[in-house]
């Protein structure tokens, strides 16, 4: 064996520690850029898990307000894409088009969603976009079947009983404040009444006197 290959040997050796412990030949500078790309992904992987517990808790909450989870998936995507047509909603939910336009059809005959014809300047058949309802209204719809039912549940040992439904107490009264801009306008019409019913008041004292 030659001095070279004595050499040669060496420069292997080494090469191969080098790899066994992770050195490598990487300036500080591509180190840190390395770290900083791979801190990078393990955030946005947590983001992207927030953000998906937080969808799967307002599904579930939704879904029995909407009979199912598919039109509670559908419903959201809408109040965060609104205009979106059934296709847009089935690439954007990952459910099958054909469920998506079965259920919107659903939701439309309900009123839990509202459709218009997508404007386009080239001719052709134009697609409906679609749009949720407010959150609001979509509680103002259900709370009559709540109210009536946690009524029932209340006067059960009368039916029980064998007692007639038409003497049920209806103990449970729910109510849904409407939206801050309606309340406002209540409270400026109230207040234009009472002073409309003052200055009533002093034309009658005036005419007293």
């Amino acid at each position: 064996m030659t001095t070279d290959d004595h050499v040669d040997d060496a420069d292997d050796a080494a090469f191969d520690d080098d790899a066994e412990t992770g050195i490598s030949d990487e300036s500080p500078t591509e180190r840190t850029r390395e770290e900083l790309r791979k801190t990078k992904e393990r955030l946005g992987e947590g983001a992207d898990k927030a953000v998906k517990g937080f969808d799967d808790n307002v599904v579930d909450l939704l879904s029995w307000l909407l009979d199912t989870e598919t039109r509670a998936r559908i419903y959201v995507f809408l109040r965060d894409n609104p205009n979106s047509t059934s296709d847009e909603v089935a690439d954007g939910t990952g459910l099958y088009p054909s469920t998506v336009r079965e259920a919107l059809a659903e939701l439309h005959d309900e009123g839990t969603v509202d459709r218009d014809k997508r404007e386009a300047s080239g001719a052709g058949n134009n697609p409906y976009e679609y749009e949720a309802i407010a959150p609001s209204e979509l509680v103002q719809g259900v709370v009559g079947d709540v109210q009536r039912e946690l009524n029932a549940v209340f006067n059960l040992d009368r039916r029980l009983g064998g007692e007639s439904p038409d003497g049920d107490a209806e103990p449970v009264q729910i109510s849904v404040d409407g939206d801050e801009g309606e309340g406002e306008e209540a409270e400026e019409e109230e207040r234009d009444a009472d002073g409309e019913d003052d200055a009533d008041d002093d034309g009658d004292d005036e005419r007293d006197r």
